[in-house]
């Protein structure tokens, strides 16, 4: 979807505003340039704050990680041709937000909520374009339904004990051997990776057709 868009996308300085191994893979999978710079500001929205409200949550966080990263580079040079990528995802069961566990006892608890059961993974994105003077940017959110076997407990313990679980949100990563425990997903599955990709696409591209409108 970018393709045509190559020779624009080249002139900017990309960076994505997140430590994030999997968002890291997907964009450079795609042959997106991009630098790593994470925000520096701390994640501490309530979650319990947004109950029954887990997208505007996740778009939140993106907009506060974008927005200080953005803030740092215009004052650094090499940035007057600039986008900015922020992304934040979470999982959403019962309208509760499940984060990333704080222990093997805390994720434990979460997969047996999730087992046998379906849930939802939303991922909320901003990018922020700037281009000299014209600054403009997008924020959206993507939501996947996933659809969880019935787990065992000692295969929830098993699992654990791969420590895969531990930097993942909802307490599994789909794209290693959580992806077992998986039976279906409706939806995007890179926004359960972590990154809406498609969507990311889509938008970026209404972006730059923007940019080059007003250029």
């Amino acid at each position: 979807m970018l393709e045509p868009l190559r020779e624009v996308l080249s002139t900017y300085r990309i960076v994505l505003a997140s430590a994030s191994p999997r968002r890291k893979e997907i964009l450079e999978n795609i042959r997106l340039p991009i630098e790593i710079l994470p925000s520096d500001v701390e994640e501490n929205l309530d979650k319990e704050a947004y109950k029954n409200r887990p997208q505007e949550y996740a778009m939140k966080t993106a907009d506060i990680k974008a927005d200080n990263v953005f803030g740092i580079l215009k004052l650094q040079p090499n940035s007057e041709k600039l986008i900015v990528i922020g992304s934040d995802t979470v999982v959403a069961f019962e309208g509760k937000i499940y984060g990333k566990p704080k222990s093997e006892q805390h994720a434990f608890d979460t997969l047996s909520k999730l087992s046998g059961q379906s849930h939802e993974v939303y991922s909320g994105v901003k990018i922020i374009q700037s281009n000299g003077n014209d600054t403009n940017s997008v924020s959206f959110y993507e939501k996947t339904e996933v659809h969880f076997s019935p787990l065992s407990p000692e295969t929830i313990k098993a699992y654990i004990a791969t420590q895969e679980p531990m930097d993942k949100a909802g307490g599994y990563g789909i794209q290693a051997i959580g992806g077992t425990l998986v039976r279906g997903i409706s939806g995007d599955y890179f926004n359960v990776m972590g990154f809406p990709l498609h969507s990311f696409c889509q938008h970026m591209v209404k972006l730059l057709q923007q940019g080059q409108q007003k250029s």
